[in-house]
């Protein structure tokens, strides 16, 4: 389908996303030259906008940043909600897919834990413990080491500064898990075998947003016995990175830009 042509419609949203990148207030000029738009039409914009509500302006700087409407817009729905609704149908159609019977999921990081988002299931699923609210460590499940491994080095340490935070099982220090990050970085998905149940398994991999930080894990968990019975893993590791790139469409990222991690 080809591109509207709205140019207007165009610079107002660049002109808000230039904005939340900043920590202050913003020059008209800046406005103009960073984005490239003619400065008269720059000032007729942020007149609009303003005018609209989307916009506040500082005369004493001469300068403009967002208003509370715009932090209301992004509010009503929290980020959990919304990955919610844009996933559940991929997470409907993973279960279908899956050579063997499944539970998909979505989680989000919340600090050092994941908190699942959402779940699909089929008749002959799985009961799982990932149901929406429940929280785990995310370095036991195959859904948070995907996204922890789609976080930079630094981020992963600021999460996981001691190895006593990682207490209770494997990875057992921080060594160990820079490896294992490293491993699902290279991958693309995630693995988890009886880490969080002795009796099933999960692979998982991240959906990034249009900026390339991961906002979602996705991740279906199988028994053992089935998917090791019928060779299964290499179908659901490509299911769930298809999955995540799909998710990361519908999140307005690039899809040139590979999809990283993935647990079980």
């Amino acid at each position: 389908m080809p591109t509207p042509r709205m140019p207007a419609a165009r610079h107002a949203l660049r002109v808000l996303a230039l904005l939340a990148e900043h920590l202050g207030p913003v020059r008209a000029q800046t406005i103009a030259r960073d984005l490239g738009i003619p400065r008269s039409t720059t000032y007729d914009l942020l007149a609009v906008m303003r005018d609209e509500g989307f916009l506040v302006h500082y005369p004493e700087l001469g300068a403009w940043g967002p208003s509370a409407r715009v932090a209301r817009i992004g509010s009503r729905v929290d980020a959990a909600t919304r990955i919610e609704r844009l996933g559940q149908p991929l997470l409907d159609r993973l279960v279908r897919a899956s050579p063997v019977p499944a539970t998909a999921h979505l989680a989000v990081l919340s600090g050092v834990d994941v908190r699942y988002a959402g779940r699909g299931s089929g008749r002959r699923s799985p009961m799982t413990v990932s149901s929406v609210g429940v929280r785990l460590p995310a370095v036991r499940t195959a859904t948070g080491r995907a996204l922890l491994a789609a976080l930079d080095d630094a981020q992963v340490r600021a999460l996981v500064p001691h190895d006593a935070d990682l207490a209770g099982g494997e990875p057992a220090t921080r060594a160990a898990l820079g490896r294992m990050l490293a491993d699902v970085r290279a991958r693309g998905w995630a693995l988890e075998r009886g880490d969080v149940d002795p009796a099933y398994g999960s692979v998982a991999a991240a959906a990034i947003d249009a900026v390339g930080d991961p906002v979602a894990g996705v991740g279906v968990t199988v028994r053992l016995d089935d998917a090791d019975g019928a060779d299964a893993w290499p179908v659901l590791q490509a299911l769930v990175v298809d999955v995540a790139h799909d998710l990361s469409a519908r999140l307005a990222a690039r899809r040139s830009q590979p999809t990283t991690g993935g647990r079980a």
